[in-house]
């Protein structure tokens, strides 16, 4: 019993408000095909529900068991089944670089957890339960190739983008996410244009950033750029900038 759980990237990012104490955005999603963490149910006895694999990270605080609770919750699952199987990640994500790790472990969890328990539920409301404990969720929920995303990120909208390879460069730098938010908000949310990226959902990734630099494209990377100055002196030359990062990418 195991998945794939694929990395993220966004080849656009941009912020379109701020609501209820978090910010709304509109994203294009791509799936890294050759970079994801595998998750596994592996058969043992256990006294509490237990995950192996992801470090020094509290068993309470990783976003896995975050989604089960939000989905024990939600349907009453009235299960045992984590007496008898553990939770086995392979981590090759690197944490803080903008890729999704932890959101993509946890909606991997939930599709693996849905087959195996055959829930009657359909992928729009587990969606919408992974949305409880992570923006991000929703979109490997659905684990399309490509998406635009919006609103918190629960708006996940498939997209028939045109096909290309990913290379990516991912320096030993951890970016805090909610520091690059609170980095926006503080610097850069009144500079917000919203027509400056009207009708970009409609094209493709290599269209929009045939039209713009890497600042352009992520309106996290100037934040990310103000609270991680490191990041300057090792972007390199015309690649874009994904998530909140710290990882850069190109389009080959």
């Amino acid at each position: 019993m195991t998945i794939k759980a694929h990395a993220k990237i966004n080849t656009f990012l941009k912020i379109t408000g701020h609501k209820d104490g978090y910010h709304t955005l509109l994203s294009r999603f791509v799936k890294v095909p050759h970079l994801y963490d595998t998750i596994s149910f592996v058969p043992q006895a256990c006294e509490t529900f237990t995950i192996e694999g992801c470090g020094d990270v509290p068993v309470e605080s990783n976003t896995i068991y975050k989604a089960f609770l939000a989905m024990d919750e939600a349907l009453d699952l009235q299960t045992d089944f984590f007496k008898y199987y553990k939770v086995v990640v392979e981590k090759n994500i690197p944490s803080g670089a903008g890729l999704g790790g932890g959101s993509s472990d946890a909606g991997a969890f939930m599709r693996l957890f849905k087959e195996v328990w055959k829930l009657d539920i359909d992928t729009p409301t587990l969606a919408k339960i992974g949305s409880t404990v992570g923006a991000d969720i929703p979109f490997f929920v659905y684990d399309y190739q490509f998406a635009n995303v919006s609103g918190f990120g629960e708006v996940v909208e498939k997209f028939e983008d045109e096909p290309f390879e990913i290379e990516l460069f991912i320096p030993k730098i951890h970016c805090d996410t909610p520091l690059v938010y609170k980095t926006f908000k503080q610097n850069l949310f009144d500079k917000i244009e919203p027509t400056s990226f009207e009708g970009w959902e409609t094209l493709s990734s290599k269209e929009v950033l045939s039209k713009v630099d890497a600042v352009e494209a992520n309106d996290l990377y100037k934040a990310s750029l103000i609270a991680y100055p490191e990041l300057k002196d090792i972007a390199p030359k015309d690649w874009y900038f994904s998530g909140s990062g710290s990882t850069f990418f190109r389009i080959k």
